[in-house]
């Protein structure tokens, strides 16, 4: 059970009510720090490998370097986090991101530049990267556990609330400060300020209790992992979910080309481009903020098939604007909708997800969802080099709106159920 602070439980009405339990603190302080410091890698590294390479590609590949091991090996992953002890599963995930920010670090420092081959620089960046995936794959379902222990069933709406929030803020510090720095002391101090938020990330693990594991498997791997597997595809509402945020993701992936927009099309530099990464991250922790009062889960359905439908629209309008600050209200508005459409997502699956099956349902989920960023960076910079930059990004906006038309078409019972109705 969750250890609260106060004598007198919090109201599932109270906005600050999953604030209340020092181990959601503990992990909202994790999130945050890590957000913070994974975002402003990846908008350095962005930056930093198309400096180096001049190749709308080479973007598509960074995605794809993450996302092949955090898909291919997310299964047996959950299958670790549900028979292993959460809090020390975490500590060595962190210590393998902070041996990779550390590499990739060493290699772009200019002092070493006379020792280290230039050929080698971006092959290592790649590498670190696919570490990182090696990281997502393990992390996503131990640190789902952790928040749905963390709090009461009852106030999970308002801990995914919070914890989205915090991933939004961090989203919306991380690339601004990643593209500030970078883009007046260069890459090195970059990559110290990451190095050092990391470190802050490590010790908030380190104030978490020990969370022992619930499921004790009896039988082969196999079945352990078909279990979790069959359970979702069995749920309409968690499998539906899950493919719309997949297909919507992987075609309006257009944060992947901002680089390109940056230097190219709206001609603001680095500096514009942290700006950029920033807006849309504002855009969806306002919503979110916002949410803490208004809950979007009366009807949840409904109201998911309407945010992703916003958020298409919204890359269709980003892509078409030649104006920057233009631009910047069209990835407010795409961050506004997809921080909705995350909310209710992540309440679904907290709420429908059994106790001894969350790590590995949570690995199915990581298989949809959690690499859909990467692999929709990867189409992206495929039909960027295919059709042109700006072409790419409307198609994947236009897909988008496709991809919601038809669960639309398919899913027209989910639409009237309430939140009471789902969890029932």
């Amino acid at each position: 059970m969750p250890e609260e602070d106060s004598i007198t439980p919090p109201r599932p009405n109270d906005a600050f009510a999953a604030l209340r339990y020092k181990d959601f603190r503990s992990y909202l302080g994790m999130r945050f720090f890590f957000t913070f410091a994974y975002q402003m890698q990846a908008v350095v590294i962005g930056f930093y490998v198309y400096h180096l390479t001049k190749s709308v590609f080479a973007l598509g590949l960074i995605g794809l370097c993450e996302a092949i091991p955090a898909i291919g090996i997310a299964l047996y992953g959950g299958y670790i986090a549900d028979k292993s002890e959460k809090r020390k599963m975490l500590l060595i995930i962190f210590s393998l991101v902070l041996f990779s920010s550390i590499s990739m670090f060493v290699v772009t420092l200019q002092s070493l530049s006379g020792y280290i081959h230039t050929g080698w620089v971006v092959p290592t960046i790649f590498f670190m990267i696919f570490v990182n995936g090696v990281a997502r794959a393990f992390y996503a379902p131990a640190a789902f556990t952790v928040l749905a222990h963390s709090v009461p069933k009852e106030i999970y709406p308002n801990s995914s609330t919070w914890n989205s929030s915090a991933w939004q803020i961090a989203s919306i510090l991380g690339p601004a400060v990643g593209g500030l720095v970078y883009g007046f002391y260069g890459i090195t101090i970059t990559f110290i300020i990451i190095i050092a938020f990391l470190l802050v990330a490590l010790v908030s693990i380190y104030l978490l209790r020990s969370y022992p594991p619930i499921f004790i498997p009896k039988e082969t791997i196999w079945k352990s992992l078909s279990e979790g597997i069959t359970f979702v595809f069995r749920n309409k509402m968690m499998i539906g979910a899950m493919s719309l945020d997949l297909f919507s993701v992987f075609f309006g992936g257009a944060v992947a080309l901002l680089p390109v927009f940056a230097n190219e099309i709206l001609k603001v530099g680095a500096e514009g481009l942290g700006i950029m990464r920033a807006t849309s991250s504002l855009g969806a922790v306002l919503t979110m903020l916002a949410m803490a009062r208004i809950s979007p889960m009366g009807k949840p359905w409904r109201n998911l098939l309407i945010a992703v439908t916003g958020f298409g629209m919204s890359i269709i309008c980003f892509g078409l604007s030649r104006n920057f600050y233009l631009s910047l209200v069209f990835l407010f508005t795409e961050g506004a909708f997809d921080s909705i459409s995350v909310m209710i997502r992540g309440t679904i699956m907290q709420i429908l997800t059994p106790d001894q099956m969350r790590g590995r349902v949570s690995s199915v989920n990581q298989m949809f969802i959690g690499s859909s960023n990467e692999i929709g960076a990867f189409e992206s910079g495929t039909a960027a080099k295919l059709l042109g930059t700006v072409p790419a990004v409307i198609f994947g906006g236009t897909m988008t709106l496709i991809v919601v038309s038809v669960t639309y078409l398919k899913t027209k019972k989910l639409i009237p159920l309430s939140l009471k109705e789902i969890n029932n």
